[in-house]
């Protein structure tokens, strides 16, 4: 096993999680015998292609106490388990797709369990128990018809085929019986005026003739080594059970019947019936893949109604945000305006005097005003010393002589600031 996990690894070089994913392939392999993997390019709906781990084969699926073996593919994704799997059914040359709520007209797979995958608790073998589960409830495929040559008098009882093939011949009444001789029928003198099958000797637990099913009884699988071909029900040796079954018919009491003579009108009775019988199947199989196509589009719809909901909202609140944007630009327009005959305004005045540019509504304010303006003066003075001494420009002693000068008539306008600021009612 470790030659198949090292054979497995180098697939998955591309792969987030290698050996995450080589491990839980192996063990799905060796529970699942039908399926087996390869590496091959995908191709997404956007075109890119990548080139994925691709498990191909069949599964086992219950339906109706047979086994049935329905051929599935299941992509893993390169991010592999953090995305979920994409699971399709891939009919063979003589099925067909059968839509239902778990599988669309293109052979994808939808389940619960593929939408509410989880990284660390999701694995692929219980993916494909969902799978075979959803399958056993509503099978995926049906067989198409066979293009057979009938003999002008069908060998077995008039009924009708299984269901599941929509578009077959319907048997119509011969228009002479094909044979002239009498058949001797058994059974008792008074029977239903209709056929009605017996069970012979055959398979244990199989049908009296073959039930409604959505599977041919043999098929040409490109499995060969992936057990019994699909879908018909398989025995211990692993090939289809035949359907066994055999009519014994017997008429009403007319004397043709009595003496074991098949009439056309008995022929024409029982066609009619196996008519009436495969139409209605028919019409059912129609029907249900039409509600299946219709509940997709309804799905489709609602989402389709939601996307409008959504553009909608975003184009309201778009056009609310343009609104506001042109009141801004009109508001920066006239903004702009004012500006440029405010500059034009001030560019045709004369100079303006320093001294008279700012003037005072009260002698205090004017007494502040100078304060704190000389100040200002001694504050830059004082820079100015140090920079002097900095450059050796004056000596130490000349330089803490001006400063202490300095510094005490600049703590004097400062003493008075406070004052005429307490008089003037202004934060100190």
């Amino acid at each position: 096993m470790s030659n198949e996990e090292n054979a497995l690894k180098g697939f998955l070089t591309k792969y987030k999680y290698r050996d995450f994913t080589s491990k839980e392939v192996t063990s799905l392999i060796q529970v699942y015998r039908g399926l087996t993997y390869r590496l091959e390019a995908f191709v997404f709906n956007n075109g890119a292609r990548k080139d994925l781990l691709n498990l191909e084969g069949t599964i086992p699926v219950n339906y109706k106490g047979a086994y049935y073996n329905i051929p599935v593919c299941i992509w893993l994704m390169d991010t592999h388990p953090q995305n979920a799997p994409l699971c399709f059914v891939k009919p063979t040359p003589d099925m067909s797709i059968k839509v239902s709520k778990f599988v669309d007209s293109n052979g994808k797979v939808y389940l619960p369990y593929l939408h509410e995958w989880k990284p660390n608790g999701s694995t692929l073998q219980n993916l494909v128990q969902c799978m075979i589960t959803a399958f056993g409830e509503l099978p995926p495929v049906y067989s198409k018809p066979r293009n057979e040559v009938r003999a002008p008098y069908p060998a077995g009882p008039f009924m009708p085929q299984p269901a599941g093939y929509p578009y077959g011949q319907l048997p119509g009444p011969p228009k002479q019986p094909p044979y002239q001789t009498p058949i001797q029928l058994p059974g008792p003198p008074k029977q239903p005026p209709y056929p009605t099958p017996i069970q012979l000797p055959g398979p244990p637990n199989q049908p009296p003739y073959p039930t409604p099913s959505p599977y041919p009884a043999t098929s040409n699988l490109p499995y060969p080594n992936f057990g019994t071909p699909y879908p018909g029900p398989a025995n211990m040796n692993g090939t289809p059970y035949p359907p066994n079954f055999a009519p014994a018919t017997s008429y009403g009491p007319s004397p043709d019947v009595a003496g074991g003579t098949i009439t056309e009108e008995h022929i024409k009775a029982s066609l009619l019936s196996a008519v009436e019988d495969k139409l209605r199947r028919r019409l059912n199989e129609q029907s249900q893949q039409s509600q299946a196509e219709l509940e997709t589009l309804r799905r489709t719809q609602q989402e389709l109604r939601e996307g409008k909901t959504r553009l909608e909202d975003i184009l309201g609140r778009l056009q609310r945000e343009r609104t506001d944007l042109d009141k801004n630009v009109a508001t920066l327009q006239e903004k702009e305006k004012e500006l440029q005959s405010a500059v034009e305004r001030l560019g045709g005045q004369e100079g303006i005097d320093v001294d008279e540019a700012v003037v005072t509504t009260a002698p205090l304010y004017s007494q502040l005003l100078n304060a704190f303006a000389e100040e200002a003066t001694l504050e830059d003075a004082i820079y100015y010393m140090g920079e002097a001494l900095r450059k050796e420009v004056i000596d130490l002693d000349t330089f803490l002589k001006q400063v202490r000068t300095l510094a005490r008539r600049q703590f004097t306008l400062r003493a008075l600031m406070h004052k005429c600021r307490q008089k003037a009612q202004l934060a100190c």
